[in-house]
């Protein structure tokens, strides 16, 4: 048998449009070649997926979550990847793996427009498989470019190398079999943040259940829903539903199902934590006995598009007796500004120093604030200080970076562990914070990905839209075979 030759690409990031952050060139981590396919564990010499099959890496580009990308970095990475299809050969398939909200300023539905492009280089016999975050959007544009298409299943993100593993797993198969699959799409008129659809809970939890249910149907070889981007304004932000398999009946049948079950929980959904205001959250946090007692600073989240600088929160907090002035033991985690990085950096551990910390790229809720602390430890690796003033710790990052594990923490010398309070700008619990929080609070803060969506000003999303009209009839939910 001839060995089938697939070529691995894509292009990942999620982008507020309500963010002031642009995301460049600097943010994205390429890896081209021997490195990009050292990335997949599943596709390593002597797997199954490796049997009579060569795996041509060509370029993957990720970033942290942020604002829209420039029109120069997209061109430039999309650009290298058409080149390298371009001179690559002849190709069997194509896997991409992208997330599925990126923006790019002057664009609208950018992974729709990067598809199509290599559609346009590898001719319409190639089959084009993509692995998706359920965040991820689905235009009706996207589901008919490829011919595989699958997402997550757990929030948080559990399953992401699964979900990878069965599009290259899917695209292999169906290669082999020599069958393009049909697709029934529909998309469901709701636009709900992550925090409020969350897999931990009912009613995503049972919705999700049914996913794997219908993936064992004869006839069908997958099924995925989609949440949508909530803090994006395009027409194709929305949840989606998409069945994949042989059987036209059954995966439109089945597609109706989930996106009907979807529809009839929309007002359901529900905050993944309690919430509250700042100020609510730290008095019910300083109040309780357990410990460490985490809270999520939603607004400013950096893994969902938050600009990560945003600093009211630390103006905020700073204005706390119960913060600064007590025995409390609090970590805030944490908030970019290069310049004081540096100038951390420069007067060393020990050191007490004069700045202006944060709102640098967002100033709209709050401008940089005036903050005279110690040095309290360096990590030159992840390019991170700890400033103290009091019992709180604050973490300053020179790049935009999410505090997801302890060991982020511990690089600082800080133990989150042993910390009573430690305020992180996340929305719902990572799966290590998730473990260690003794009891934990999401805050509804201002910032690019501020939850409360009906604030922010959509306008150029499709209307009539839940909640946006929280009286609207209910939607005829009629998947299209594709």
């Amino acid at each position: 048998m001839k060995p089938l030759r697939i070529g691995i690409a894509g292009i990942a990031i999620e982008s507020s449009t309500f963010s002031p952050h642009r995301s460049t060139l600097d943010d994205f981590r390429v890896t081209r070649g021997a490195e990009l396919l050292a990335c997949y564990a599943f596709l390593s010499p002597g797997s199954e997926l490796t049997e009579g099959v060569e795996w041509v890496p060509l370029l993957h580009a990720v970033a942290v979550p942020g604002g829209p990308v420039t029109e120069e970095t997209y061109e430039q990475l999309a650009g290298e990847i058409f080149d390298r299809l371009r001179t690559a050969g002849p190709l069997d398939g194509v896997f991409i793996d992208f997330h599925g909200a990126m923006t790019v300023l002057g664009r609208t539905d950018i992974e729709a427009e990067f598809v199509a492009g290599i559609r346009e280089f590898v001719g319409p016999s190639t089959l084009l498989s993509a692995s998706m975050d359920l965040h991820g959007n689905v235009s009706r544009s996207l589901a008919e470019t490829l011919d595989l298409i699958t997402c997550y299943r757990k929030a948080p993100h559990t399953d992401a190398w699964d979900t990878r593993e069965r599009a290259a797993r899917n695209l292999v198969a169906r290669l082999r079999s020599g069958g393009r699959p049909q697709k029934a799409w529909v998309q469901v008129p709701v636009l709900l943040p992550g925090e409020k659809t969350s897999t931990r809970i009912n009613p995503a939890k049972r919705i999700y259940a049914m996913v794997d249910d219908v993936e064992a149907m004869d006839g069908v070889l997958d099924a995925a829903i989609w949440v949508g981007y909530a803090w994006a304004d395009e027409p194709r932000c929305q949840a989606a539903v998409v069945v994949t398999g042989d059987d036209a009946d059954v995966i439109t049948k089945q597609a109706k199902r989930l996106a009907d079950a979807y529809w009839d929980a929309h007002d359901e959904f529900e905050f993944v934590a309690p919430t509250g205001t700042l100020e609510e959250c730290v008095e019910r946090a300083v109040a309780s006995t357990a410990r460490p007692f985490f809270i999520s600073d939603s607004g400013d989240n950096p893994t969902a598009g938050g600009a990560g600088d945003t600093s009211w929160t630390l103006d905020a907090l700073l204005r706390m007796p119960a913060i600064t002035s007590s025995d409390l033991t609090t970590i805030y985690a944490a908030i970019v500004d290069p310049e004081v990085t540096a100038a951390a950096t420069k007067a060393g551990v020990g050191a007490t120093i004069d700045v202006h910390l944060g709102g640098k790229i967002d100033s709209v809720p709050c401008g940089p604030v005036p903050l005279t602390a110690q040095v309290s430890a360096l990590d030159p690796t992840n390019a991170a200080v700890a400033l103290s003033t009091g019992g709180l710790h604050i973490i300053v990052t020179t790049h935009r970076k999410p505090y997801h594990l302890e060991s982020d923490f511990t690089a600082l010398g800080l133990s989150p562990r042993d910390a009573d309070l430690v305020i992180v700008k996340i929305g719902y619990l990572e799966p290590e914070l998730y473990t260690m929080s003794a009891d934990w609070l999401l805050a509804l803060t201002p910032g690019g990905v501020n939850q409360d969506l009906l604030s922010l000003g959509h306008h150029a999303i499709a209307r009539p839209m839940y909640p946006f009209d929280p009286n609207m009839q209910s939607p005829e939910l009629n998947p299209v075979l594709l």
